[in-house]
């Protein structure tokens, strides 16, 4: 029995971070996979993966480590962990890659908070893991590069390899004691994705008009309803000055194309207000720079 990775196993599940073996002097998990699974003692229910079996069990982890020198993968969803990954250029095999500390600390900075003080521990290729806490129901997957050039996260489906594991490349070694600071609300809103506004069939109002005015209102309404978030407004604008022209030659009621494209701006996420001002905005140009019906 490996008597220092005994211990940092138990002292990360003393932290109530679960853990599981890795292979001796690897980052790989040392546990069986799927296709040899013999579905017997913990499977016998079916197989479990890596992050199904980690645990903070003294007893189970006393008894995995006597097999062997394993090294200590810690899972950070089932440890309510979400770990930022800081690789350095090195890591990266470019010499011209972002060095993620730096990265992250100028992220924080453009948030307006310092560099989180934080549970960190070296790598075994120069870079740092930040720890973090994450709040009961909230589950986050892993990122690469979603935060930053050369900033990766590890949350559920992704694991760590604990302070006291060594690897071929070098050791990993806690850089301070084991507080644990819960993780940022500016970096949670980067990582959790915004909810999908929800899809409904657009309603426009009733209308009158001729068939070309109607099928004009309908297409650039369409037009509103797929345009991207930041040129929706624009979007809206160029759309209601196209069929102003429809309104100028006396096609189709005013009233009729502003509820039309009110219900059109509302639907993609635009304020009322934001769609009355446009929208008056629009037609008021369209109805002074029309041309005749027969020059246009």
């Amino acid at each position: 029995m490996n008597t220092v990775l005994l211990h940092a196993a138990l002292q990360a599940a003393d932290q109530g971070w679960h853990v599981f073996p890795l292979r001796p002097g690897s980052k790989r998990p040392a546990l069986h996979g799927e296709q040899s699974c013999p579905r017997t003692g913990p499977c016998a229910n079916g197989h479990l993966k890596w992050e199904q079996r980690a645990t903070t069990d003294p007893d189970r982890i006393r008894a995995a480590w006597s097999r062997a020198p394993f090294n200590v993968g810690i899972a950070c969803g089932p440890s309510a962990l979400l770990v930022v990954d800081l690789d350095t250029p090195e890591h990266k095999g470019s010499s011209d890659a972002p060095d993620g500390a730096a990265t992250f600390s100028a992220l924080c900075e453009r948030a307006g908070y310092p560099v989180p003080t934080t549970y960190r521990v070296r790598t075994a290729s120069g870079g740092t893991h930040l720890y973090f806490t994450t709040p009961p129901g909230l589950r986050l997957g892993n990122t690469a590069g979603t935060v930053a050039d050369s900033v990766d996260t590890r949350a559920w489906g992704g694991y760590v390899v604990a302070a006291g594991s060594t690897t071929p490349a070098g050791p990993y070694e806690a850089l301070c004691g084991p507080e644990t600071a819960p993780l940022p609300p500016w970096l949670r809103t980067i990582l959790q994705p915004a909810p999908a506004r929800p899809t409904v069939p657009l309603r426009l109002p009733v209308v009158d008009g001729s068939r070309a005015a109607l099928a004009a209102l309908d297409a650039e309404c369409a037009a509103v309803a797929a345009a991207p978030e930041g040129a929706r407004n624009v979007t809206l604008n160029r759309s209601a000055f196209k069929v102003g022209r429809f309104v100028a030659w006396g096609d189709l009621p005013r009233h009729m194309a502003e509820d039309a494209f009110q219900a059109a701006g509302e639907a993609v996420g635009l304020t009322a207000a934001e769609c009355r001002t446009t929208i008056r905005s629009a037609l008021d140009s369209s109805l002074r720079t029309a041309r005749p019906r027969e020059a246009a």
